[in-house]
């Protein structure tokens, strides 16, 4: 799960699992795999650090690093 901001200023969380598609359209467009659209103020960048943060604490706890 990651923190992110929508384009009205509230934060929520959302299942990086799901996620299939980032985009600039100019603001930054979350498609998942069910086909919910969500667009936030991160950029593509960001997101996907935060998808990497999230995915590497989940590698730690599985592998026991």
């Amino acid at each position: 799960m990651i923190w992110l901001t929508g384009l009205s200023g509230e934060t929520f969380v959302l299942n990086a699992e799901l996620i299939e598609m980032i985009e600039a359209r100019p603001d930054t467009t979350i498609t998942l795999v069910n086909g919910r659209k969500y667009i936030v103020r991160e950029s593509i960048e960001d997101v996907i650090q935060k998808v990497l943060e999230y995915k590497r604490k989940i590698f730690e706890k599985v592998s026991g690093v």
